[in-house]
């Protein structure tokens, strides 16, 4: 969002500067293939397909187009299509990955979601993982997300039957690494709470919203009862990687078919799992402090 992020920013109190950007895509240099000591996996991340969406979620749209041109290359690329539940399933050492993996995944709930993103997967035989703000779309809920067209909680049993897996990206949207323990705690289980009293089962993954965490976050997710959760790092994710912190390639309209090709060559960006830079720890404790001043505050 370079214009948009920073009306994005802005609306809830803050644009994002260069030291978030640091943050959230990576820092140090780009690595080689298996840097991390075991086979990079793309893990995908997009938001809303569509040619004509609100500016503050311009740069991490993308057109059906540019969209279908992407899930192409994952076709011809021969890797195999995975949920996250296959990834939570080899970190607990119940199964092995499949070989060559790649996930796709949707955050927020975005109103094409149900509709001609969810057909595209299907057409191609494609599973994905939506990862779903139950406050911007459940009645009477509410959330810090901007307006925007969004689906409605009662379409999400029809996101499994296209194959998709559901998991929370909590209830308002908030930076997490900010909030007070109650805060948190209702933004980790009433979201779980409401996604499972809609779907008649466990929902047992979780995504950071912005992928905004910290290790009491990540240690408060795993009490809520979440087996994965995944934030965003901008890299590849590795069969070694972190259960609670599963990094994510955010995918942006900037971003080209080459692109996507490269990180499904697994190369492109760095391995994780890594440790956080100085720059990532630095943002987490200047937007605590700006919290304690603000309150919660949208984390995008």
């Amino acid at each position: 969002m370079r214009t948009s992020a920073r009306t994005r920013g802005e609306r809830q109190g803050g644009g994002r500067g260069r030291a978030e950007r640091g943050a959230q895509d990576g820092e140090g240099p780009i690595s080689p293939p298996g840097a991390a000591g075991s086979p990079a996996i793309p893990v995908f991340l997009y938001h809303s397909v569509m040619d004509d969406p609100p500016d503050w979620i311009a740069e991490f749209t993308v057109t059906p187009k540019q969209f279908a041109a992407h899930l192409d290359a994952v076709v011809r690329s021969g890797r195999t299509p995975i949920t996250i539940s296959a990834i939570a399933d080899h970190l607990a050492e119940r199964a092995p990955l499949p070989p060559r993996p790649v996930l796709l995944t949707f955050d927020d709930g975005f109103a094409d979601l149900p509709g001609p993103t969810a057909e595209a997967l299907a057409e191609r035989g494609l599973p994905a993982t939506a990862y779903l703000t139950t406050g911007a779309i459940a009645p009477g809920g509410r959330s810090l997300l901007p307006p925007a067209p969004m689906m409605t909680l009662d379409r999400a049993a029809e996101l499994e039957r296209y194959g998709m897996e559901i998991g929370s990206h909590t209830v308002t949207h908030a930076q997490l690494d900010t909030l007070s323990g109650k805060e948190l705690a209702y933004e980790l289980r009433s979201s779980k709470a409401v996604l499972e009293d809609a779907l008649g089962h466990e929902v047992r993954h979780l995504a950071y919203p912005h992928g905004y965490n910290s290790p009491r976050v990540r240690a408060m997710s795993a009490r809520a009862g979440y087996e994965t959760a995944t934030a965003v790092r901008h890299a590849l994710s590795s069969d070694r990687d972190e259960r609670y912190r599963i990094a994510r390639l955010i995918v942006r309209r900037t971003h080209t078919v080459a692109d996507v090709e490269g990180w499904l060559a697994g190369a492109g960006a760095r391995v994780a799992p890594y440790r956080d830079g100085p720059k990532t720890i630095a943002w987490r404790w200047y937007r605590r402090a700006r919290a304690v001043v603000r309150g919660p505050e949208f984390a995008g």
